[in-house]
């Protein structure tokens, strides 16, 4: 047993009875319920989405959505990029694996409500044949616990090779921050940080072994300022008011929570302090940035949003939404304040210029041939980044296949940049 802050791990050796309860029979299970993916199971260094029927505790983390990939493990991520295999995985063994060597090769799944099952069964290791074939599965269960399950482990996991692609077996979750991009200073891009990673002793994966996770508290799970501030947990805790929300400042939420100035709040400060100087809240910078912005995803940062990269996106800001709810309630002026001729006449002047720059941009979205767009079009800044895609067969990259309900035959890779 082994405690990993917000897991702890138990591995069970053949011979431990608890480690045959743990496997799940997959061809003994409701068959309308277990699914073999016919892509997966065909194709080399793919992945697909799958929706749970159930909500899954990630890491305190409600999540409906996980990537089954062929290389033995599932990416727990909301953007799909092709370094699948760096961060936010479950990884029962991830490794080389090549499905389609094989017509006994399949990636199978189950979900009955409560558990969600992958099984990577009789898979070999591509390049490794010769070796033998691994049958292997995990499983995620609706209460947060996670179970790895070896069948057929035929080699040593230390003597797989890790030059073509990564062996872990594990776990890992981060959070993504948008930084401004040194390449063009206008745009900002996507920057993934590990937080947290569960490395398991590889030599204690076996021939009918089993390791099973089972989730600690985290700060995410208090609902109210005074369990927050009251937890003993071994994380530091603090309520931020705004957001009504309990953290450690270090999950998925870390930008929003940097954003609104939370992790600025000193640990003396009652609830009643909290909520009274969270009234009016205003970003650490003390500015209000543009609520839209054009965003250039940095072909360094190896992020794309979806198999449909574009060069530009639109990134709200997080504080928009909040002050709109709070606008109404922020202190007014008195009543016999005086107003000046000039302030109306520079506001109404504003809002028509907003108003102009609106109806121009709508024009010439609509109209791409016409004058004007050609006139900004040519004069575009020619430093602007372009995605292109390029394959290297040399570095462990993914490409998502169509989703299951769309029967098509072929593939759409997005390459490693």
């Amino acid at each position: 047993e082994d405690n990993h802050s917000y897991y702890v791990s138990r591995i069970y050796g053949p011979g431990d009875a608890r480690q045959r309860g743990l496997w799940v029979d997959m061809a003994a299970a409701n068959r309308s319920q277990v699914k073999i993916h016919g892509i997966l199971s065909n194709t080399h260094r793919q992945a697909s989405r799958i929706v749970l029927s159930f909500d899954f505790p990630f890491y305190g983390h409600l999540l409906r959505q996980v990537t089954i990939a062929t290389g033995g493990f599932i990416f727990m991520g909301d953007v799909i990029h092709r370094m699948l295999t760096a961060t936010q995985y479950v990884a029962p063994l991830m490794a080389n694996f090549n499905p389609s060597y094989s017509r006994n090769s399949t990636v199978q799944y189950l979900d009955n409500g409560t558990v969600f099952v992958v099984q990577w069964d009789k898979v070999y290791l591509q390049g490794k044949e010769d070796v033998g074939s691994f049958t292997f599965q995990a499983a995620l269960h609706s209460t947060g616990r996670i179970i790895f399950g070896y069948k057929e482990i035929p080699v040593p996991v230390l003597r797989i090779s890790a030059t073509q692609h990564p062996v872990k077996a594990g776990l890992s979750d981060a959070f993504m921050i948008l930084n401004p991009s040194p390449d063009v200073p206008e745009s900002r891009r996507r920057t993934i940080y590990e937080y947290h990673r569960v490395e398991l002793d590889t030599s204690k994966i076996t021939n009918m072994s089993a390791v099973e996770f089972t989730p600690l508290p985290t700060c995410l799970q208090h609902q109210s300022c005074e369990m927050c501030v009251a937890s003993e947990l071994t994380f530091n805790c603090s309520w931020c008011h705004v957001l009504q929300r309990c953290s450690s400042g270090f999950d998925r939420y870390r930008e929003e929570w940097l954003s609104y100035g939370c992790g600025q709040k000193s640990d003396e400060k009652t609830c009643e302090d909290l909520a009274e100087g969270d009234r009016y809240p205003a970003p650490p910078n003390g500015s209000f940035p543009p609520l839209d912005e054009d965003v250039t995803t940095s072909t360094a940062s190896l992020f794309v949003d979806s198999l449909t990269t574009e060069g530009l996106s639109t990134v709200r800001d997080p504080t928009e939404s909040f002050f709109a709810g709070v606008g109404s309630s922020l202190p007014s002026k008195k009543a016999d304040a005086p107003v000046h001729t000039g302030t109306i006449v520079g506001i109404v002047l504003a809002v028509l210029l907003i108003a102009a720059i609106i109806l121009a941009g709508i024009y010439i979205n609509s109209h791409p041939t016409s004058t004007a767009a050609l006139f900004f079009i040519e004069r575009r800044p020619h430093h602007w980044p372009a995605m292109k895609f390029r394959n290297h067969t040399n570095h462990a990259t993914y490409s998502e296949v169509e989703p299951a309900s769309q029967e098509k035959e072929g593939f759409v890779e997005a390459e490693q940049c």
